[in-house]
């Protein structure tokens, strides 16, 4: 059997304790893993370390999903900081002047801001609690989506059952479409509350999908990442 290669549209989130689980993950999953995502879970056990190991010795892209929210000037010294790295992509919350100072902090470097809209792991009876404007989810989605993608945000990350909705609008021209809460068939759906297949986010619109457990929970961590492609090629 040929098994499919490494693509790029998977991005694996290294969600494990720290650098030294990261990069045992990193060297079973081997060439059928291009892209990584390492997260704020990881930042006080080595994540930035396992980035740069990833980065500049394996030649994988990486995903940075730190989540920066803060006033515009530490934004922006935080993203200089970081763009140091040669990394690939960086996450902000969406709101404007956040979006606008991240850009500034990468000004000359590749490294790509994606604008968070509304978390994955949230409904609407969350966005209640924290007093979020009431209406649609999907509705909020696609203002804050938009408003980042004014701010100069390079793409967004949001739900697929968002996506096409994102994907039409005017703004999404030519920009990024990352989304987490993948869950492959049969899949627990685990902290996720708005969860599509990695075909069905692709399909509607999703240049990137974000899949953690799914991987690294999997008895064969390969075999499971080389299914995730297969879906995405089928």
């Amino acid at each position: 059997m040929t098994l499919p290669p490494s693509d790029d549209r998977l991005i694996v989130a290294l969600d494990v304790p720290n650098a030294v689980a990261g990069l045992a993950l990193a060297e079973k999953l081997g060439d059928s893993v291009s892209f990584y995502k390492i997260g704020l879970g990881m930042l006080t056990g080595g994540g930035m370390a396992l980035a740069n190991e990833l980065k500049a010795e394996q030649g994988k892209r990486i995903f940075l999903d730190m989540k920066l929210f803060d006033i515009g000037a530490t934004v922006e010294a935080a993203v200089r900081g970081l763009a140091q790295f040669d990394l690939d992509f960086l996450t902000v919350h969406g709101d404007p002047h956040v979006v606008r100072a991240a850009k500034e902090g990468a000004a000359g470097k590749e490294l790509k801001i994606l604008a968070v809209t509304i978390l994955t792991s949230l409904d609407r009876d969350d966005l209640d609690d924290g007093l979020i404007a009431p209406g649609d989810i999907h509705d909020i989605v696609a203002t804050r989506a938009a408003r980042a993608l004014e701010a100069g945000a390079d793409g967004v990350i949001a739900s697929a059952q968002e996506a096409a909705m994102i994907r039409g609008l005017p703004e999404a021209q030519g920009r990024l479409i990352v989304t987490p809460g993948i869950r492959p068939a049969g899949a627990a759906a685990g902290d996720q509350k708005r969860i599509v297949t990695p075909g069905a986010a692709v399909a509607s619109g999703a240049d990137h999908i974000v899949v953690g457990r799914p991987v690294w929970q999997a008895g064969d961590p390969r075999a499971a990442a080389q299914a995730i492609v297969a879906e995405l090629n089928g």
